[in-house]
């Protein structure tokens, strides 16, 4: 039996395939977000494992130009598995039967998406293609499935608006026509495929399983229309005559039953024990990274940013035009009954102040709040600012005594030039004040407050080998995965 083949331009590597009629119910969509909610916790821990797969394969790229196989049928399952999600719930609303839980092809199963595996990929492109060459069709995929932002100043205060995407408004509309008519409009469902090839090509690019650039162009319909559709030239109302969509591959001449998938076949690698290997891998590595970078951080605090013993605060500048600068309302509580707790978490705490304007000798006291709050009750005093927040003035008159004069300070100095206090933290509500010693007008101090922290360096040390530990763990679920799973023949 002859048959008749039409010319076809390059198919793109990235194949993706649906039913040609969608048939949806009237009223499942209501409940989709809720039917679907398994597949989106699935996948959130599969696009975890899909980013730090996508890590490992850049830089085997970078170095060996191939793309491991085993990590490329992985992450092309994720995306097989997103897309039939995204078909069956709110990407197009297509279809009622319910996605499968696997990152193999499912024959019947009304979606398909394959990508033809490369056998080399450039060194040099997958530095940029990534990031930058893929920045116009990241603009066009932000309107596509939303993301986008647009900012609008109102009343000298910016306003950033999100945007859903053009998808989501047509699956509204689609939803609501299904819900009045109980038919699925064709142009529509057309339309929806091709935004979603679209944004799929994009995703495999991005995800460096092509160094074919993604056309710009929307080839709508559940089909791509880069396939050759062979029949029968002389038969084709036949009994058994069949209509076949044929890929690239396909031998010469060759006609089947029912629509073949393009590409490579999916290979069996992936069991359901190594995707979980290297889900929690990859949970590890994350855990890993964030452990190693706090622990990091604890270590250069402890080493580099003390001051004689003390980790500090950035010089802040206390100004009253007043009598007082007062940081008020310092609450210290203990969790349980050690009351001794915050001063071995804290250690010995420094308030430290050096005038910036005046000869005048400068006063620096703590005390407890109620006992600041009745010294300077009526004085005229300044609460200084913390971020964007302004220092708040209160107004008073000039108090009554000079602050060292009184004994309500749990630690205090005064004198000429800076002045620095040293106290150990304890339970309740408590009071900075920096005040000219003789109690006159006009404070104005550089002012910083250090703690000694002595748990800091081994709080960072152990967090640092505690992320070392969590690594090794996690590469070695990911590699215990990734290598099972090549070991798999097609």
């Amino acid at each position: 039996m002859s048959t008749a083949t039409v010319p076809r331009p390059p198919s793109y590597p990235v194949h993706v395939d649906a039913d040609a009629t969608p048939v949806a119910s009237r009223w499942l969509w209501l409940v989709k977000w809720l039917l679907a909610l398994p597949h989106y916790i699935v996948l959130a821990f599969l696009w975890l494992a899909f980013g730090v797969l996508s890590i490992g394969a850049f830089f085997a790229i970078l170095f060996t130009g191939r793309y491991p196989r085993s990590i490329f049928d992985f992450n092309v399952g994720v995306l097989r598995w997103s897309w039939r999600v995204t078909y069956y719930a709110y990407g197009a609303l297509a279809t009622d039967r319910y996605p499968p839980f696997t990152l193999a092809e499912v024959e019947d199963y009304p979606t398909h998406l394959q990508v033809d595996y490369p056998e080399h990929l450039s060194r040099g492109l997958v530095l940029v293609k990534w990031w930058l060459l893929a920045i116009p069709h990241y603009l066009v995929v932000g309107l596509l499935i939303g993301g986008s932002a647009w900012a609008a100043q109102e009343d000298e205060r910016w306003r950033y608006v999100g945007s859903g995407g053009l998808v989501g408004l047509l699956v509204i509309i689609a939803a609501v026509v299904l819900a009045f008519t109980g038919t699925y409009p064709r142009p529509l469902y057309d339309l929806l495929l091709g935004l979603n090839r679209w944004v799929l090509r994009v995703a495999a690019y991005v995800a460096l399983m092509t160094d074919q650039y993604p056309p710009f162009r929307l080839d709508m319909g559940p089909h791509e229309p880069d396939y050759a559709i062979v029949v029968p030239p002389h038969d084709s109302g036949a009994p058994g005559a069949t209509t076949a969509l044929v890929g690239p591959g396909s031998p010469p001449g060759m006609s089947v039953a029912g629509p073949v998938r393009p590409g490579t076949p999916t290979r069996s690698g992936w069991t359901p024990g190594r995707t979980l290997s290297v889900v929690a891998g990859a949970l590890l590595g994350i855990m890993a990274l964030g452990s190693i970078v706090a622990g990091g951080a604890l270590l250069v605090a402890d080493r580099g940013l003390r001051d004689g013993g003390f980790v500090t605060t950035p010089t802040d500048t206390w100004r009253s035009g007043g009598y007082a600068a007062v940081l008020s309302n310092v609450l210290v509580q203990a969790p349980g009954a050690d009351q001794n707790l915050p001063g071995r978490f804290f250690g010995r705490v420094r308030l430290q102040a050096t005038p910036t304007s005046s000869a005048t000798p400068l006063f620096v006291g703590i005390a407890r709040e109620s006992d600041v709050s009745a010294y300077l009750s009526g004085v005229a005093r300044t609460v200084p600012g913390s971020g964007s927040n302004a220092d708040e003035e209160i107004p008073g008159a000039s108090p009554s005594v000079p602050p060292g004069d009184l004994d309500i300070w749990v630690a205090q100095a005064s004198g000429d030039g800076t002045q620095s206090v040293l106290w150990t933290p304890s339970d309740g509500r408590w009071a900075a004040v920096v005040m000219n010693a003789d109690g006159s007008r006009g404070v104005s101090a550089s002012v910083d407050v250090g703690a000694r922290l002595p748990w800091l360096g081994g709080a960072g040390f152990a967090a640092f080998m505690v992320g070392l530990v969590l690594l090794i763990g996690g590469v070695a679920l990911v590699a215990a995965g990734v290598h099972r799973a090549s070991r798999t023949e097609p």
